[in-house]
């Protein structure tokens, strides 16, 4: 049985990307009041419940990880890659060449509470790393289900960030780095437990611990 919905869960995942990629893509033009954040945040109870149901296990297969096993920045319709889409979505009077290449706008930094209007500083974060991924269970998927985890925009697995904390999370799990903004960090917790639960990805002890602990302080 668990098998079974571990299957469905990944199913609906990879569904939910799939069918926004005909969607057409819109511009904002007017400035957000605060960060625009991903869509699917779950409700701490929500987050709470998908937190107890994975699974604790130690990291593994992280020797084996290349970042080229997920296929990243691919088309999701309207002739946008994931990357400009969210970079479209979440950002403030963005305008696009006929690429879909954002040409200006603002976007903010909700780890670091910072803004930029320059675009190469506005990076697209996956909030579950895709090396932290493959060593809690991608390393058993397929390709294309590793390019649908690095693609996608219906989830809350890619997060606008400027250069400089985008580097300075790496791909560090709750219980080695939280943003500075102490605002985001329920939220990022929760995105972080749901993106883990949609794609049946283990934590280990450590992980878990942190994001209780999160919950308990920040939420």
């Amino acid at each position: 049985m668990h098998a079974v919905q571990r299957v469905s869960k990944r199913a609906l995942a990879l569904a939910a990307a799939a069918s926004l990629a005909v969607l057409t893509v819109i511009v904002l033009d007017a400035a957000p009041a605060e960060a625009v954040r991903p869509p699917g945040i779950p409700s701490l109870a929500t987050a709470q419940s998908e937190l107890n149901q994975l699974t604790v296990a130690n990291e593994s297969n992280g020797d084996s990880y290349d970042r080229d096993l997920f296929p990243h920045w691919s088309s999701v319709g309207g002739g946008c890659t994931a990357r400009q889409y969210v970079l479209k979505r979440d950002g403030s009077n963005v305008q696009t060449g006929s690429d879909c290449q954002p040409d200006s706008g603002s976007w903010q930094s909700d780890f670091d509470n910072v803004w930029t209007s320059t675009v190469s500083n506005a990076t697209v974060d996956h909030v579950v790393a895709l090396s932290e991924a493959w060593a809690s269970g991608a390393s058993q998927w397929s390709t294309a289900e590793r390019q649908a985890f690095a693609n996608d925009i219906s989830s809350p697995q890619l997060w606008i960030a400027t250069t400089s904390i985008n580097s300075t999370k790496g791909d560090k799990d709750p219980a080695e780095w939280m943003p500075p903004n102490t605002s985001v960090r329920c939220d990022y917790v929760k995105a972080w437990t749901h993106v883990k639960y949609l794609y049946d990805l283990t934590v280990n002890a450590a992980e878990k611990s942190a994001i209780q602990s999160h919950f308990n302080t920040y939420c």
